[in-house]
């Protein structure tokens, strides 16, 4: 991969492909013909985000830091989402129809939950905590009922 990232429109492509999950998890499909291919989307977008993750730590001199860790944080919210409606009981690739999907299920879980909590101590100075809660624009979509 190129040493130059554009965050911007890699995060917009994989918000794209979560998208097209959610919208595969709505429709009426041959649900085995398109585990295989789900499951490795998602391997495929945890693996995007942990590579994304890696540079945004590795580069702290970003122009603006606070929106490329809200943009960023924004995909990991999006991610969780789409993970916490496959493991539903009424999403076609739940694990009460395919038992394996658990397993990636958790693994993808675990890895997202440990980006998230890179991000947020990146972003916050050490010794420093915000006395005010802040919302994130993920929390904030969640409120607002946004996708």
């Amino acid at each position: 991969m190129n040493k130059h990232i554009n965050f911007e429109d890699t995060i917009f492509i994989l918000n794209v492909r979560i998208k097209m999950i959610r919208d595969l998890l709505q429709l009426d499909t041959d649900t085995g013909l398109f585990l295989r291919q789900t499951m490795g989307d998602l391997e495929f977008i945890n693996s995007a985000l942990d590579l994304l993750t890696e540079k945004f730590l590795a580069n702290i001199s970003f122009l603006d830091r606070e929106t490329e860790a809200d943009n960023l944080s924004d995909a990991e919210w999006q991610f969780s989402q789409v993970l916490n409606e496959i493991i539903n009981h009424s999403s076609p690739f739940s694990p009460a129809h395919f038992p394996e999907t658990q397993t990636w299920i958790d693994k993808f879980k675990k890895d997202s939950n440990k980006r998230q909590k890179l991000i947020e101590e990146s972003c916050t100075p050490e010794g420093q905590g915000s006395s005010e809660p802040v919302v994130s624009n993920a929390e904030l979509n969640g409120l607002l009922g946004g996708a």
